[in-house]
């Protein structure tokens, strides 16, 4: 398998993609802000008398759950079915969808009416989604959820992405991404990454940047989730005596600096 990373960051800094999120408040100025670092542009509307509007002149749309209500449900479905039929693609990111009913069932509703071209989650939402079974820690994932596992992984991405028909990626001490033929592991990142609100969120918009300048949206998925990692190993380089607030920060400055020669030396990724 061949990704030339260093092509696909060059295309979303050429084409400048308009990224629609429709994402929650905890994350929405980070994930705008790391859209901007990679060279893209991000739009956070929300309202359903606006969103397929937006839709229409934007490159790929982010749908995040992290803080679920009724009105942004309708909006995301408003969305999601005129980036159908404009063939934007539909990045989802179904954040804490086993905690509760509300979430489960707006998560059933989107993809049952949604035609979704990535789904990026953690272990245990993705084992959730694949009728698996799993545990949480609100909305972050559960140790005991095997997210280190290359074999749980690895299938579970696999099963999930010949179900659903999109591809899957699931992030933790090891990612694993599927698009139910070819799967790989990326094991770049730092364990700092789970101190830090929100890198989850950044992750799937780095995703979505990828996929709204390229449209290969396996290799997108690869691309996004590398970034992250990469950029997490780079700040905590920069900034392991500072904190994780200056971390934080440190990760957008490092995906600003990142360039294709940095992804192509540190990626690790293998083909499984």
């Amino acid at each position: 398998m061949l990704i030339n990373f260093a092509d696909m960051l060059s295309e979303v800094r050429s084409k400048k993609p308009l990224i629609h999120h429709i994402t929650n408040y905890v994350t929405v100025n980070d994930c705008a802000n790391i859209v901007l670092a990679l060279g893209a542009s991000p739009v956070m509307a929300d309202d359903c008398g606006e969103v397929s509007d937006i839709v229409s002149v934007s490159s790929a749309l982010v749908l995040n759950i992290g803080t679920l209500n009724k009105r942004t449900v309708e909006s995301m479905l408003v969305a999601g079915k005129a980036a159908n039929s404009l063939s934007v693609p539909v990045i989802l990111d179904p954040v804490g969808v086993g905690v509760s009913k509300l979430r489960g069932d707006s998560v059933s509703e989107i993809l049952n009416n949604v035609k979704i071209s990535v789904l990026r989650g953690n272990m245990s939402e993705i084992r959730f989604l694949a009728g698996l079974g799993a545990s949480s820690k609100g909305v972050d994932a559960s140790d005991e959820d095997g997210s280190g596992n290359v074999i749980t992984g690895a299938e579970t991405a696999k099963t999930l992405s010949k179900n659903l028909g999109c591809v899957v990626a699931v992030t933790g001490e090891t990612d694993f991404i599927s698009d139910g033929c070819r799967t790989v592991a990326v094991a770049n990142g730092h364990q700092t990454l789970k101190n830090v609100t929100g890198t989850g969120c950044m992750t799937t918009s780095l995703v979505g940047c990828y996929c709204g300048a390229t449209r290969d949206y396996f290799s997108s998925s690869v691309a996004g989730i590398v970034t992250m990692g990469i950029a997490g190993e780079l700040a905590f380089k920069e900034f392991e005596l500072a904190g994780t607030g200056s971390f934080r920060a440190g990760l957008i400055d490092c995906v600003s600096m990142l360039d294709g020669k940095t992804i192509e030396r540190m990626k690790k990724i293998s083909e499984i």
